[in-house]
């Protein structure tokens, strides 16, 4: 089981990007999938998260800004990030937790990460 994410990059202060993670694999089922992001130094930390049936939950600091969205039947999660500022600059980690086939304990999976540049 595999996550893999696309869309980051580099952006002026005040534009836009959408990050898109995608499962692969064989999954029996996915329960919350979510955004992380880690900048230099610091610690790892919640951007955004969704539960299957689609209750989202954000960081102070994305609120009004970024908006997380999932389609079960891809069994992908995207990020879209509007109105960016430097400090979103990070590394942006895909998690999901995810039950894989033929178990019957759910696991968190962690992609591999896409860098976010938001120059000023």
């Amino acid at each position: 089981v595999h996550l893999v994410e696309s869309g980051g990059g580099l952006v002026q202060a005040g534009g836009a990007l959408k990050l898109s993670c995608a499962a692969s694999g064989s999954i029996f089922r996915i329960n919350t999938m979510a955004w992380y992001r880690q900048a230099p130094g610091k610690q790892r930390e919640l951007v955004a998260s969704i539960t299957s049936g689609g209750y989202t939950n954000y960081a102070d600091s994305a609120k009004g800004r970024f908006t997380i969205s999932r389609d079960n039947t891809q069994n992908t999660v995207n990020l879209q990030m509007n109105s960016l500022k430097p400090e979103d600059t990070a590394t942006y980690y895909c998690y999901a937790d995810m039950i894989p086939g033929g178990y019957v304990r759910s696991l968190p999976y962690w992609g591999q990460g896409t860098q976010v540049t938001v120059s000023s």
